[in-house]
């Protein structure tokens, strides 16, 4: 680790307009920051003598003082060098780089009294800044009621955005010019908590491509004790600026010195690629807090919950009993729905199946009671998270999991009713210590409890990581669904698996689905700030197959859906369709049973936001290499080079494709597996299909292997 520092003393400059500069290490990137003749901070970015963002302005408006908006003066500025290699507990690479140059400006409001410093960091990929408050005797306890982060574009730009909503990101993207904008048209249809705030507002990760084919990604990193950053857009001169989620009094943050902000992050390239390999937002991230991190085991899992999802399967309801009250209720007296879900026989069945298979954990969703009146009627006492259904045996069903070598996961669906969490987890962590459970998905469906506050508000962002921590403390990983989109803290927490955060694949079995092109978005929005459980895996791809007449579908083709597993990130891939549905398809299951979920390496071989994807990934700790291709609603071929291979090796290449006649609404289900040799010289052309993939699976050859197999 590397760190310089350089001192300037700028008092005397008064109300003078300063210019203070910085270059990335690769001098790709410059970042030029003054104080105007206002007094008001204001920022600007370059990239390989191109502009990127034009003088923006900086600063914050408070309740019942003056703002720290403007009549500033600089009244210091440090420069520092930053160079470390640290190594993540899991990750896509096994070595991440930090490396940086930093501008720290202290500004001072001298009428008040009152110091503010912005410090900003730039790397060869981009920018990260944001605002820190020293504890001083004027500047103590204070709210913001508004950001006014400005992030000023050169022009009407090409982006791929969802709607500002306080409660949900849960929608498909739409893909516009910044002047077209409307998030009044974004369709909230199957989403249970939806509402836009301002028809120009966009929610972030924000996707931009420029008419120079610059790909520039505004987010922000270390979402703590802040609430999430929108962006409001000026559809005539196309400056973005902050919108923070209010709280039910329209405070946006409340803070009290020292304090920081989140940082801000402008990423940039004029490879899309890049854009996917950037580490930065995590490395604005602290490091991690978990001193043992033995028993975080990046894991495939199955689960009782596609059969919720789909027409007539499951049930997370063990009977009828609609405005039932938890605590009066007998439930040795219910009438038990046949398709309840969560029995012992059925749960038994998805222990053996994943035993067979080599998936370590088994989820099962509905084994609690209350699951008969909860979620949309905003209601406190939906569930105790403790309780089994009659039919969930919860210690032989434990037992016999771990007599086979498998770990069922816990659901905590908290209905939103967060206060009523709170106040259960440690007796729901006893339960879960008592039978041996080491992971929990969480979820957040409905409107919060606390009435009036929102999932991506300061309360519930802390409440987030008040989970992250206690599950932390008693060595348990977590999986948070509905929850706030990730901002790199599982670096932080690396307890803390994956989210959901996004429209998941679930929205294929009862709303209009997911098009094409979605997973093609997510990689660019979304999963900039951290792994998603998007459950891929789907294999039987029409709803008609379980409802005669439905014409609901995933929007892809199987071989799609085993490409999603590199695709989409996480150290957590659920094995989402049903046992029954794979074991009609063994040879293309063979791909879900061999890919890794932990990487050494990982190399993005060709991208395009909304078009297309490849990226390769090197096994944690093996030779074996695994490929994912997808395409939107388009047909393409994927040109797949094998030059991160080991050179003089060659290796034996398990191609699962699209079929010839392969269409993702057509002929979704056809496929073509076949084995080829390949080496580091070989160019893979590989078609997909209109809303297709190809997974590959590569794995060092053997000599027979070598005489046998056709070489490419």
């Amino acid at each position: 680790m590397k760190r310089t520092l350089f001192s300037v003393c700028l008092s005397f400059l008064s109300l003078m307009t300063f210019a203070a500069t910085l270059n990335s290490p690769d001098n790709n990137f410059r970042l030029s920051f003054s104080v105007n003749e206002a007094g008001e901070p204001v920022y600007s970015l370059n990239f390989k003598e191109k502009t990127v963002l034009k003088p923006s302005k900086l600063g914050l408006e408070l309740k019942n003082t003056t703002s720290l908006l403007s009549g500033f003066t600089i009244q210091k500025t440090e420069t520092s060098t930053f160079d470390e290699t640290w190594k993540p507990v899991w990750g896509e690479v096994k070595e991440i780089r930090n490396n940086y140059n930093e501008l720290l400006v202290t500004l001072e409001q001298k009428k008040e009294q009152r110091t503010m410093k912005i410090r900003f960091r730039l790397f060869n990929d981009g920018l990260g800044f944001r605002y820190e408050f020293d504890k001083q005797a004027n500047l103590n306890y204070f709210q913001v009621t508004d950001e006014r982060t400005e992030f000023a574009l050169t022009g009407d730009h090409k982006t791929f955005w969802i709607p500002g909503d306080y409660d949900t990101n849960e929608y498909c993207y739409s893909t516009t010019k910044l002047s077209d904008v409307d998030a009044s048209k974004a369709d909230g249809v199957g989403i249970g908590t939806h509402g836009f705030f301002a028809k120009n507002a966009v929610q972030t990760p924000l996707m931009i491509k420029t008419a120079e084919k610059l790909y520039i990604s505004i987010f922000e990193a270390a979402l703590v004790d802040y609430s999430a950053m929108h962006l409001l857009i000026d559809q005539k001169n196309f400056v973005l600026t902050s919108a923070l989620v209010p709280d039910a009094l329209g405070t946006k943050a409340y803070m009290q010195t020292p304090h920081n902000t989140p940082w801000r992050t402008v990423i940039v390239s004029d490879k899309a690629t890049d854009i996917l390999a950037s580490k930065t937002i995590l490395n604005l991230n602290e490091p991690s807090k978990i001193e043992d991190p033995s028993y975080i085991k990046p894991q495939k899992y199955i689960g009782i919950w596609w059969g919720m999802h789909v027409p007539n399967t499951m049930s997370w309801n063990y009977a009828h009993a609609p405005n039932i009250k938890l605590k009066d209720t007998d439930w040795n007296a219910l009438t038990p729905l046949p398709q309840h879900g969560a029995n012992n026989k059925n749960v038994r069945r998805y222990i053996d199946f994943a035993a067979e298979h080599g998936f370590q954990g088994v989820l099962v969703e509905g084994w609690n009671v209350g699951w008969e009146d909860w979620a949309f009627n905003w209601k406190e006492d939906v569930f105790d998270f403790v309780t089994p259904y009659p039919d969930f045996d919860i210690k032989y069903l434990n037992e016999y999991a771990h007599s086979k070598g498998v770990k069922l996961i816990m659901h905590h669906e908290t209905s939103s009713a967060v206060t009523n969490y709170e106040r259960h987890i440690d007796n729901a962590l006893d339960l879960m210590i008592k039978y041996g459970y080491e992971a929990v998905k969480t979820g957040y469906v409905g409107w919060i409890i606390p009435r009036g506050e929102k999932h991506d508000g300061q309360w519930m962002v802390n409440h987030y990581i008040r989970v992250a921590e206690k599950m932390a403390e008693n060595k348990i990983m977590l999986n948070a669904h509905e929850a706030v989109r990730p901002t790199g803290l599982h670096r932080t927490y690396p307890n803390w698996l994956a989210c959901e955060s996004a429209r998941g694949n679930e929205f294929n079995a009862w709303s209009a689905g997911n098009p094409p092109e979605h997973e093609t978005i997510l990689p660019f929005t979304r999963l900039m700030g951290g792994p998603m459980d998007y459950t891929p895996g789907i294999f039987e791809i029409k709803m008609r197959y379980y409802e005669p007449g439905n014409d609901k579908q995933v929007h892809t083709t199987l071989a799609k859906q085993l490409a999603l597993y590199i695709t989409m990130y996480s150290p957590l891939q659920m094995v989402a369709d049903l046992p029954e549905n794979y074991e009609k398809r063994m040879d293309a299951f063979q791909f879900i049973k061999d890919v890794a979920v932990d990487w050494d390496d990982t190399k993005y071989l060709e991208a395009e936001p909304g078009d297309y994807l490849t990226i390769a990934r090197k096994e944690k700790n093996a030779d074996n290499w695994f490929v994912g291709a997808i395409a939107d609603e388009n047909a393409r071929t994927a040109v797949i080079k094998f030059d991160f291979l080991d050179e003089k090796t060659w290796y034996v290449a398990t191609i699962y494709g699209d079929a010839a006649d392969a269409h993702w609404k057509a002929n979704p289900m056809v496929y073509k597996i076949q084995k080829v040799l390949v080496n580091s010289k070989t160019v893979l052309k590989q078609k997909l299909a209109a809303g297709g993939g190809a997974a590959i699976s590569l794995k060092k050859a053997g000599k027979q292997e070598i005489k046998g197999l056709k070489k490419i």
